[in-house]
């Protein structure tokens, strides 16, 4: 099978996100309840230092700190750089500075926005203060942002001291981590996708090896050498191994236990990965031959289902575990 005119590369937005739950302790608790109270709390540290954000163990000589501060809610910024388009999530809508602000009574600096007109606006040394959030309930985002504070006197010189005790702590957080980019899967899998879109799956073979990759990579990963036979595999294979999946997932209209195998299509040397239905989860076993069962609009396999044939022998898919 030829390889034909190269079809023009596919690209796609792409969306990668999920919410990551951690519990807090002693000093991230009282940091975070602080700011929902509107308070900016540090952490002191057996050389004197204090740092804020406030950290649990002192990054000089590892020892457990818990000698809570109070500090100031203004600061002056120690270096910043402009961000003239501002991304989802980030803390303003409209152009911005990222600033560092080492904030009165605190020997560190603290990551933040802030609000400025335009890049001329901002300096390094310049005085700033903190804007709440109209809303707080206990996240970095109860700072707002920073904005330029013109009398520039500090509210406090020193760091108090604060038992870092609130009513009704917060004690957890849920952060939503978030990557947008775009996707590009290349020449060998553009063919193979739409391959796939006629219910057709191809691999590509190695010059040297004469393996058959499925899906391709555009290169053989044993001889590094470039591939661009088109190869049609399938669309009947053997189960090589497997997994029993007990946890659902967000979003995925699955129902649970179900089994999600390596299947090693026929005259392929690579297995792919999907999922077999159309028999009890705990029925698939190693060298159950399966065959594609296509999503409604055809445009790749759904899941894969007992061909009916006998098991294939052990000897014919050992070296594709």
């Amino acid at each position: 099978m030829s390889a034909g005119p190269a079809p023009e590369v596919l690209r796609a937005p792409l969306v990668v996100e999920f919410p990551f739950t951690r519990s807090l302790g002693p000093v991230q608790s009282a940091f975070l309840t602080g700011l929902r109270e509107g308070t900016v709390l540090g952490v002191r540290t057996a050389a004197g230092r204090v740092l804020v954000p406030p950290v649990e163990y002192d990054p000089e000589t590892a020892r457990e700190l818990r000698d809570l501060v109070e500090v100031a809610p203004t600061g002056t910024v120690t270096t910043w750089a402009w961000n003239p388009a501002p991304r989802r999530g980030q803390p303003l809508a409209t152009p911005f500075a990222w600033v560092l602000v080492r904030l009165d009574g605190a020997d560190t600096a603290l990551l933040h926005a802030l609000d400025a007109p335009g890049p001329e606006a901002v300096h390094t040394g310049m005085r700033v203060r903190i804007r709440w959030a109209s809303e707080r309930g206990g996240a970095i985002t109860d700072i707002a942002c920073f904005e330029p504070h013109e009398t520039g006197e500090p509210t406090v010189r020193e760091a108090r001291p604060h038992r870092g005790t609130f009513a009704d702590p917060v004690t957890g957080i849920v952060a939503h981590a978030r990557l947008d980019y775009s996707y590009s899967p290349g020449r060998a899998q553009t063919r193979y996708i739409h391959a796939l879109a006629g219910q057709r799956t191809t691999g590509e073979r190695c010059p040297s090896c004469h393996k058959v990759y499925v899906p391709p990579r555009g290169a053989c990963p044993t001889c590094g050498v470039a591939t661009a036979e088109q190869v049609e595999v399938g669309p009947r294979g053997t189960v090589t191994t497997f997994c029993i999946v007990n946890i659902k997932a967000r979003n995925l209209d699955i129902e649970v236990p179900y089994v999600y195998a390596h299947i090693a299509l026929d005259g392929a040397d690579l297995a792919l990965h999907g999922r077999i239905g159309g028999i009890p989860y705990d029925q698939v076993r190693m060298g159950l031959r399966v065959e594609p069962v296509w999503t409604e609009d055809g445009r790749y396999p759904d899941h894969y289902r007992p061909t009916g044939e006998p098991d294939a022998d052990y000897d014919t898919y050992k070296e594709l575990l």
